[in-house]
Parts: structure tokens; sequence; C-alpha cells
């Protein structure tokens, strides 16, 4: 069961925009892993694994997705890279927190060395790429939150990826077309995220950022689910 709303004691400040995200040392009721996990847990009734990328007290990306959709993965039930999930990051280059969904490519030419981030045939990266035709559901939901939300898509590699935002709003043969020209090589991904300045988030208070999380990541179920496969239902 999630904490009630009383019981939580996240804080602005542990959005550190130098640092990354304050997860350490805290009681379960301020930690923002904790917290999540558990709201998601119970509005959609189904277990989700946590994933994270940083280390010690300050973690610089974490991410949410459902262990149904990792399970039911005939080759890949053991990693969590081939799945959709969602995510919050402080982007300290950028000077924002981003939370949105995430669907990540991996590496599509064999590797000895990254196995594991090896472009499986069961990943969601295919059901991402299959979804993303002309007047499909996925390329309006990418329209409606872009356009209508405020949203930002953002698509590539970690070293050079195309930013889009309501005043273009890509179409899904571009970014199919985008998608699948990432370098086999590199490691390719796909976000659609919400972003606020630093203003912004010292301007909340920690239950309203709480709430905003959830509330983004409402927004994002219809796109996840063309994605996923299995299905979130709230």
């Amino acid at each position: 069961m999630p904490f009630p709303k009383t019981a939580i004691s996240f804080k602005p400040e542990y959005l550190d925009f130098q640092r990354g995200i304050h997860v350490g040392n805290l009681e379960d009721t301020a930690r923002i892993t904790r917290i999540l996990k558990l709201e998601l847990e119970a509005a959609y009734g189904e277990p989700f694994v946590t994933e994270r990328y940083g280390r010690g007290v300050y973690w610089q990306w974490i991410g949410f997705l459902s262990r149904a959709n990792r399970a039911a993965k005939p080759l890949s039930s053991k990693v969590s890279f081939g799945c959709s999930k969602f995510f919050l990051m402080v982007d300290t280059e950028d000077q924002l927190f981003k939370c949105g969904m995430q669907v990540e490519r991996g590496l599509a030419k064999p590797s000895r060395r990254f196995s594991d981030a090896q472009l499986r045939a069961d990943w969601d990266w295919h059901r991402l790429l299959q979804s993303l035709k002309p007047r499909s559901a996925m390329e309006r939901e990418i329209s409606r939150l872009l356009v209508d939300e405020g949203f930002h898509l953002r698509a590539g590699t970690w070293g050079h990826a195309s930013q889009f935002s309501a005043s273009e709003a890509p179409g899904g043969r571009r970014l199919q077309k985008l998608l699948r020209t990432i370098p086999a090589g590199e490691w390719g991904f796909f976000q659609l995220y919400y972003a606020m300045s630093e203003v912004e988030v010292h301007g909340s208070t920690g239950l309203d950022l709480v709430e905003s999380m959830l509330a983004v990541f409402d927004e994002l179920t219809p796109a996840m689910n063309q994605c996923m496969q299995t299905r979130l239902e709230a």
C-alpha cells in the first residue's frame, strides 16, 4: 500500500541540480524510489522493478518497469534493457528535472563486453517502431503530449540526440526513420518526458512534485501500452 499523503516527507531539495536525485540515507517516506514504486503498484495492481543509474547517495536516473512485461519476454526476462519504463532524472547539463517514459534499443551490433545490452527480438524497441505508423494511435498520442500537454521528445544516441517539442512535433514516419538510422554500435533510446526548471521545482512542495510525477506517468500510460508486451491497466 502507498504511504498516506500526510506521511510523505519528500522535499524539493532532494532534486539536486548539481548532484542528481538524493536517494540514500533517507527514511522510506522521503525516498522517491520507495514512494513512486508503491504508488505505481497500487495504481496498476502489479509489481514494478526499480532500476537506476548512479551510486551512493545521489542517483542520476531512476526507472520503473512492469515486472510482468519483463517476465513475458522469452529471451530477455532476466534483463530490463528491453522493457519500456517510466523514468525520472535530474539533467545536470541542461539544468532540468525530467519525468517521463523511455524505450531503449541498446546495441544492435553484437558485443561480447555488453552482451546483456544487445538488442534482442523480444525487446519493446521493435513494438515502438511498429507503433510509429502514420495516423496511428502512437502518432496521435505523441502529438497530443507535445502540442497539448507541453511534453518533449528526445531520441537518438546518448552522444547525439534529436529534440522535439510543440513547435516541431514529428510524425510517425519521421520518427521511424530517425530511430532506424541510429548507428548499430551505439546505444539508442527514445524518451517522452515533461521537464521542470530548478525554479519550478523549488517553488513546489514535495507532495506537489510527487503528485506531478504520478500525473505524468498517468498521461504516458497509453503511449507505454503501445510499446509493451503486456498492458498497464489502471
